[in-house]
């Protein structure tokens, strides 16, 4: 027996599917820039470490220039990603106000064009003029940045927030290497720091590549053995530099 309740929690998971999904993946792509970030922190932060310790057993220089490469790889990964949002931003908001300025300007332009879009989408003349103009009464400007630009008046990039969050995750990757090269005796710094960068980039290897919803296997053969030989090279200069320097 269905009753009216029954049909009404019947449809409302489906009625919030879309915006559930769209939340959800948008938290997905989040995660998976901050694992590449922290990805970032392991390898840069590391071959530094190892190419210094393959100079010299000292830990005080290691120590130095692992901190240097934390604090800098940071620094430079949080205004990269600044500068690369703002702009994205500044964009967003330039198509905005355009946007504003049209509709106060020919809104009958405007009406005609969102009727185009839709039915260029498949619905009829008829029905395309009705779902414009009953969007353009609910929220004008929303219809319009919806189905022109598929951008959110409520949603602009954030820079300072994608900032923070890169610089944590590049932090985030480089205490790793930073423990494992300081805290093992001297004679094994150099093959726990190996072990435990390539260990570290394996998993965020997988990590990004199953948040990317793609094989996991050849973007984690890819990221080991790119950081593998990142970490052979910068141990070899720096055992080279450390015999020819001495």
């Amino acid at each position: 027996m269905t009753d009216g309740s029954t049909t009404s929690s019947d449809h409302t998971p489906h009625d919030a599917e879309p915006h559930d999904r769209g939340a959800f993946s948008d938290g997905l792509n989040k995660l998976r820039a901050g694992v590449l970030g922290a990805n970032d922190g392991i390898v840069s932060v590391a071959a530094v470490v190892v190419g210094v310790a393959g100079a010299t057993s000292e830990l005080a220089p290691i120590i130095t220039a692992g901190a240097a490469a934390v604090v800098g790889g940071a620094i430079s990964m949080a205004l990269g990603e600044y500068v690369s949002v703002a702009s994205a931003r500044d964009s967003q908001t330039a198509l905005i106000a355009k946007e504003k300025r049209e509709l106060e300007e020919m809104p009958e332009q405007e009406l005609a064009e969102l009727a185009s879009i839709y039915q260029a989408k498949g619905l009829s003349p008829e029905t395309a003029q009705k779902v414009a103009e009953e969007l353009t009464a609910h929220d004008a400007l929303g219809a319009h940045l919806e189905a022109e630009l598929h951008i959110d008046e409520n949603e602009v990039l954030k820079p300072w927030q994608a900032a923070w969050a890169s610089f944590l995750a590049f932090l985030l990757g480089a205490v790793l290497p930073m423990l494992a090269i300081t805290l093992p005796p001297a004679e094994l710094r150099i093959p726990i720091a190996f072990v435990a960068t390539l260990v570290a980039l394996g998993i965020t290897g997988a990590l990004g590549a199953y948040l990317g919803k793609s094989p996991w296997l050849k973007p984690t053969v890819r990221v080991v053995l790119g950081g593998a030989i990142a970490l052979a090279v910068t141990f070899a200069i720096g055992a080279l530099l450390g015999t020819t320097i001495a």
